[in-house]
């Protein structure tokens, strides 16, 4: 579903990429890990369209941009690609991002009604649909700050979710939450995963991580040490980085 070829990405003369190379296939759950600072919330943020990049390419779906460098580079091809990649791809973030003037329906109905041009009850009666999902179906008309960091989170799910996205990419999305509130927000993302959601996960929750995932990418300095399914990576690591990282986390 997702392709990365010979991706290359820089900041101020600094490489952090230098020819990455990924392919996520569809109804997978592939969970990014590695130290912080090496590259996961970037790579995701570089799918999604929210990072540029200079060499290289990502392919959605079938939907392609390239490098700012790369030969094929088109500035309007890119943008019209990008519109066509967010409708297939979800995001959610460490930090909510919830409009903090709109209730919790209102936050998870604007996009669908105003990218995607549903009418307002079939919005609204999904995101009654979602927010049941979630367990949160009597917060419907509540404002952001009148919910706890975990029903904030879940409340950013289900507004990916209002989409219909194909995937889901989720960059620390339990990193300011207590270990409370962590288990909720992990509780509605294995529920996706059982409903077979594809997933790119960017995580420090390595027991969940190795609970959910197919495949795992061990990630140090924009590079990838080792990729492959989850049991292996996580039972027997092959790279001795990997080992010393897995033997240090808390899990």
């Amino acid at each position: 579903m997702i392709k990365i070829r010979s991706l290359f990405k820089q900041y101020d003369h600094q490489p952090l990429f230098k020819g990455l190379n990924l392919d996520i296939e569809k109804g997978s759950v592939v969970s990014l890990i590695g130290p912080s600072g090496s590259g996961k919330s970037t790579l995701l943020r570089c799918i999604n369209r929210l990072e540029t990049f200079q060499g290289g390419y990502i392919s959605v779906g079938g939907q392609t941009h390239y490098g700012t460098q790369e030969k094929k580079h088109s500035l309007a091809q890119n943008e019209r690609e990008t519109t066509n990649i967010r409708r297939k791809i979800g995001m959610v973030f460490q930090q909510f991002n919830l409009f903090p003037h709109m209730t919790v329906i209102s936050n998870i109905t604007v996009s669908p009604i105003h990218v995607l041009g549903a009418e307002r009850s079939a919005a609204e009666s999904h995101a009654i649909s979602l927010l049941r999902k979630v367990r949160l179906e009597d917060k419907a008309l509540c404002y952001p700050d009148q919910l706890s960091g975990g029903e904030q989170q879940r409340v950013a799910i289900s507004r990916t979710l209002a989409m219909r996205p194909e995937a889901i990419l989720f960059d620390e999305p339990t990193s300011s939450l207590d270990p409370e509130m962590t288990r909720e927000v992990l509780r509605v993302i294995k529920d996706l995963v059982l409903e077979g959601m594809t997933i790119i996960l960017a995580t420090h929750e390595m027991s969940f991580a190795k609970n959910v995932s197919t495949n795992v990418v061990f990630l140090e300095k924009g590079i990838i040490l080792e990729y492959g399914d989850a049991k292996d990576i996580f039972n027997k690591p092959k790279n001795d980085r990997t080992k010393i990282f897995l033997g240090e986390c808390p899990w």
